[in-house]
């Protein structure tokens, strides 16, 4: 039985009258993959304002990894909402800040002591990260990668590397931001001979050249990497390149900060992007599904280094809130009492070979790649030349909301298809959603 129901054009009415009354009321800044307005979800599914039932592969990007209104989430935040909504934890503690700490200090990778705290969005828990690596080194410098994206306030836009539509003109930007090449081999080596090899000892002569051409090592506070690319594409980072930069981090005492914002909970086919790694960042860094879609991030790391900040330091109004905490706290339980890492390991499976297939089939997919169940598929004119294919992107999202599916395009060019569909998708819906994603490609 199929999934998706149309009952109107997409989009219907209503939300053409609504999309009227944003264009009236909202900055034009704030930009939309969709001009569809939900009324409802629940699972991998979506119901507009028009009544249209539709496929969500965005997941709110990757916000909804237990999927839409989980009724184990939904129950959690009720009842904390039902006893209060706020107190602040900076005026009056509550034990489910304390026991979600506890939670992510054992789940998180590292044989070490951790303490973990806790923001509300994504780029809160990077530039708190940040502050915390500066205050327990005494060093300032930062370095971070091309294509990478960490958010939009100054330090997180800075530490950004696409410029359009995120940078541009919101300069100047923060000082001390140092930026590695991303070792994204789909586009590392041109065509011909002189092609650089990927392997260790290249590896590790270009991050020593660094070191001796942008910054002295010794003045580097830490090193953030998204250990496969988010926005910046699903580039899944060579283990080689992460094992050489995580033993140069260590040899000058740079902490290592994994951004975990978009990799977290299971989209990777395990808990952890850092897994598949072996990976035991000094800090570590997580948003989006933490709370099933309620605004809570976390940064976690070694205790020492937690502690290093003075009191008062660290926190903020809404930090914590007690009901993105419940919200969350069930949102482990799932993950610990339940099949998802399973079920993402096995999506996982299944979007590379539908991929793969893709790939053999249409000649605009440059390369299909990912890790687990965060897969995409980046779009070229041409595969020798490798000119990436905006405009072809752009408009399989279009036409692909036309159908009934939501999708996101990411990478620095802007064609790269991702995604992000809830984990709780059963294989009928995924199969319609391919089905209408490949229908869109042609």
């Amino acid at each position: 039985m199929r999934v998706i129901e149309l009952k109107t054009e997409v989009p219907g009415p209503r939300s053409r009258a609504l999309m009227a009354r944003r264009a009236a009321a909202v900055p034009a800044g704030l930009g939309h993959s969709t001009p569809v307005f939900v009324e409802r979800g629940s699972g991998a599914r979506v119901v507009d304002v028009d009544g249209n039932t539709l496929l969500d592969f965005a997941g709110g990007i990757g916000t909804l990894n237990v999927g839409h209104a989980h009724p184990a989430v939904v129950a959690a935040a009720r009842e904390q909402l039902e006893r209060f909504t706020h107190s602040c934890f900076a005026v009056a503690p509550y034990e489910s800040y304390v026991a979600l700490a506890e939670r992510l200090n054992a789940l998180v990778p590292g044989s070490f002591a951790k303490k973990t705290m806790f923001a509300s969005s994504g780029v809160e828990a990077v530039e708190n990260a940040v502050k915390i690596a500066r205050r327990a080194t005494g060093r300032e410098g930062v370095v971070v990668f091309e294509h990478a994206f960490h958010g939009r306030t100054l330090l997180g836009l800075s530490m950004t590397s696409k410029v359009k539509p995120y940078k541009l003109g919101f300069g100047p930007f923060a000082p001390e931001i140092y930026r590695l090449p991303y070792p994204y081999l789909y586009r590392r080596h041109p065509p011909g001979p002189q092609a650089a090899p990927a392997d260790e000892a290249t590896f590790r002569a270009e991050i020593e050249e660094f070191f001796a051409t942008h910054v002295a090592p010794e003045k580097v506070a830490c090193v953030v990497m998204e250990l496969v690319l988010g926005e910046g594409g699903f580039v899944v980072a060579p283990r080689a390149y992460v094992r050489v930069l995580t033993e140069l981090c260590k040899k000058h005492g740079i902490l290592f900060v994994a951004d975990e914002i978009q990799t977290g909970f299971g989209r990777t086919g395990k808990m952890w992007a850092s897994e598949h790694y072996g990976v035991e960042a000094d800090l570590f860094v997580t948003a989006k599904s933490l709370a099933g879609g309620l605004p809570l991030s976390a940064v976690t790391g070694r205790a020492e280094i937690m502690d290093a900040s003075q009191v008062g330091g660290l926190g903020g109004t809404y930090v914590g809130n007690p009901v993105a905490c419940a919200a969350a706290l069930a949102v482990l339980d799932l993950f610990e009492k339940g099949d998802l890492l399973q079920r993402a390991a096995a999506l996982g499976v299944k979007l590379e070979a539908r991929f793969a297939a893709m790939a053999q089939r249409i000649p605009a997919i440059g390369d299909a790649r990912g890790l687990g169940a965060m897969r995409a598929l980046e779009l070229v004119k041409d595969r020798k030349s490798k000119e990436p294919d905006k405009e072809r992107t752009t408009a399989t999202v279009k036409r692909a909301c036309e159908r009934g599916l939501l999708l996101l395009s990411a990478g620095t060019h802007g064609n790269v298809l991702r995604i992000l569909v809830p984990l709780v998708v059963g294989d009928d819906e995924l199969d319609e959603g391919l089905e209408v994603l490949e229908h869109a490609l042609h």
